[in-house]
């Protein structure tokens, strides 16, 4: 049972069944550990040494970005963690290695504000120009879907997975499933967003009732991220928007507006589902390249004739 490849088999069922891991955190983790065991000459877990683990990050360099390494060095870290508690290994070879190199800070992409007025704004001229009622309907759920991305901030799969009951249109909230399970709920600021939400759920209530999510497809079934991905090309294309968006823009324009309004930035943390506040300061970066733009060129200082 010490087998390398069995006792990953054995982790990866403990993430599923006892830590509950969602789908993305156990593909990755198989793709990870799978990847670890091909990469090493060792059949046994208690053969796997600090120098071999740091002949491996190595190759991991040479092979990935600092962002891909970093997220495959925490994949083994957890199993080796998890083979110490279960008393698979004496000793963690991890506690060993010092492990430190600088991420680059990559800013996250964003929407100017104009972008998504234009955006919305084609959208709801689009219904206006429905020729027929089917054609109507789903324009209205396609603005739904974008007034919802960028009212709340939620991730793609989030907005895929929201079930009726997640939604109190009535009070305006919604209910987010986030990253391991992680609830939090989320405000509809906009009374103009909870108009249309209503009215796309007094719309598609049959469908809605039948398949048991909240936003659903021409075929009644629940919408897929990929759908979301080909909606927004659809639309940017007819407004001639020239930048490419993807639904996650949407999630870093809620923050990053926020943040540039002071909004305290654990409140953003909170509620964009962050765990950790060190993954939210990535936008004070976004925040200070708005600063650099905002002071080269409007500080009173350029008039000054000296």
């Amino acid at each position: 049972m010490k087998n390398l490849e069995n006792l990953v088999l054995g982790y990866l069922d403990y993430c599923r069944c006892q830590k509950r891991l969602d789908r993305k955190t156990l593909k990755a983790y198989r793709i990870d550990l799978r990847q670890f065991c091909a990469g090493i000459s060792m059949d046994e877990a208690s053969e796997v040494t600090p120098s071999l683990l740091e002949e491996y990050i190595s190759l991991l360099h040479n092979r990935f970005k600092p962002k891909t390494v970093k997220r495959k060095i925490a994949s083994l870290k957890a199993f080796f963690r998890y083979l110490e508690f279960k008393d698979w290994i004496e000793v963690n070879p991890f506690n060993k290695v010092q492990i430190k190199f600088r991420e680059p800070v990559i800013l996250p992409k964003t929407i100017p504000l104009h972008t998504i007025e234009t955006l919305l704004a084609t959208m709801y001229k689009q219904r206006g120009l429905a020729q027929t009622k089917r054609q109507e309907r789903f324009v209205l759920r396609d603005i739904a879907v974008i007034e919802m991305l960028f009212a709340t901030g939620m991730r793609i799969s989030e907005l895929c997975s929201l079930k009726p009951g997640d939604m109190d249109l009535h009070d305006g909230d919604v209910l987010i499933y986030g990253k391991g399970a992680k609830e939090r709920r989320i405000h509809l600021g906009s009374e103009a967003v909870v108009v249309v939400l209503e009215e796309y759920a007094g719309t598609f209530a049959e469908e809605i009732e039948r398949c048991g999510y909240f936003f659903v497809n021409r075929a009644g079934k629940r919408l897929s991220e990929q759908s979301v991905r080909e909606m927004i090309n659809k639309y940017t294309g007819l407004a001639a928007i020239e930048l490419h968006i993807t639904p996650h823009m949407f999630r870093h324009s809620f923050a990053t507006s926020l943040l540039e309004a002071d909004v305290d930035i654990r409140y953003i943390q909170e509620m964009l589902g962050h765990s950790s506040i060190n993954v939210t300061e990535v936008y004070t970066h976004v925040a200070m390249a708005k600063q650099r733009d905002i002071l080269s060129t409007k500080h009173p200082r350029k008039g000054f004739r000296v």
